[in-house]
């Protein structure tokens, strides 16, 4: 009887002590608990870093003892750690060893010496001297020619040919009634005009250069026309841009960026007209793109021509504004009334 009191007498204090540790672990995770909605990052050191490091290989349930960091951030310091460690203990550079700077200024002296030798001659005449270097190197050290400021830049060359180019190209719309009709555009690079519009649902090289008569009539015509490689320019087309007097430019095949200014206006008609409207038959979008033609040539400003229109505004600083409406609303045109 008086073994099993004392053993009754050590369990209950081995169970209240236990009681007051789970106590305690609930009023410390409380504190943290307002510690966390208190301070949103709080501070840590790399004790704390190591101390949890080495807690996650002893203690089962790491995860759920962690309150103010997330257990991937631990792991992530794991990780780092281990990088670190190895790149101490391997005690070398990554990447190739560097050259000396003496190797370097005879590499420069070398490639200004003799502009014409490349990197290979170089790079020989290096092992001939005693210094064996990758051509990669000797690439990479080599004096750089400098950039002639004397030529002219393309933008300038461009904006100098404006006025005598001209570009043209196709665009496909589908009908109410899932056919296709094809647009025709001729775009003329002086002040972004669009000298032509047209549209059918069969287009043929005859009927092409009948447009490219009326987009040029008189002595209207550029010296340049731009144009892809598209079948539809057969010889009747060529034809009539060598009657007219007008050299063709014709861009590298899958290059539209080569004829941009065309593909630009392309894109604007489509996101500002096209994309908006289900064309019904060829004399309702070629009505569409009439109207929106006249907008884009009157109303429209351009970044590129300096928030103007084609066809130059006037500022306009008295009056009432009035709104003119645009295909049904989808766009409007601006001006003041008379004072």
């Amino acid at each position: 009887m008086p073994n099993l009191a004392i053993l009754f007498q050590m369990f209950q204090f081995v169970l209240k002590d236990r009681t007051q540790l789970a106590l305690e672990n609930i009023a410390l995770r409380q504190q943290l608990a307002v510690y966390k909605r208190a301070v949103k990052r709080p501070k840590i050191e790399d004790r704390d870093r190591i101390f949890w490091m080495s807690v996650m290989g002893m203690l089962k349930e790491w995860k759920e003892a962690l309150v103010f960091v997330q257990p991937q951030t631990v792991i992530k310091w794991h990780r780092r750690s281990f990088k670190h460690y190895w790149r101490r203990k391997s005690k070398s550079k990554p990447g190739r060893p560097p050259i000396g700077m003496d190797i370097i200024h005879l590499i420069r002296r070398l490639s200004q010496e003799n502009v014409l030798w490349g990197a290979p001659r170089i790079k020989a005449e290096l092992a001939l001297l005693g210094h064996e270097v990758a051509e990669s190197t000797v690439a990479k050290y080599m004096a750089r020619p400098k950039k002639d400021t004397s030529s002219q830049t393309w933008k300038t060359f461009l904006a100098n040919h404006m006025d005598v180019t001209a570009a043209c190209d196709f665009f496909v719309v589908p009908t109410l009634i899932f056919n296709l009709l094809y647009g025709f555009v001729v775009l003329s690079h002086d002040r972004r005009k669009i000298l032509h519009v047209n549209v059918t649902a069969n287009p043929t090289a005859k009927w092409t250069a009948q447009q490219l008569i009326e987009a040029f009539p008189y002595d209207s015509k550029p010296k340049y026309l731009l144009r892809d490689n598209d079948k539809i320019y057969g010889w009747e087309f060529q034809r009539c841009v060598e009657a007219l007097g007008i050299d063709e430019v014709q861009s590298a095949p899958r290059s539209p960026w080569q004829n941009s200014y065309v593909e630009r206006v392309i894109g604007t008609i489509r996101r500002e007209c096209l994309d908006h409207i289900i064309p019904v038959n060829e004399q309702h979008m070629l009505r569409v793109l009439r109207e929106f033609v006249a907008y884009y040539h009157e109303s429209r400003i351009h970044q590129s021509l300096d928030g103007n229109a084609p066809e130059p505004r006037e500022r306009e600083i008295f009056g009432e504004v009035v709104a003119t409406p645009v295909l049904g609303g989808l766009h409007h045109s601006y001006s003041r009334t008379a004072a």
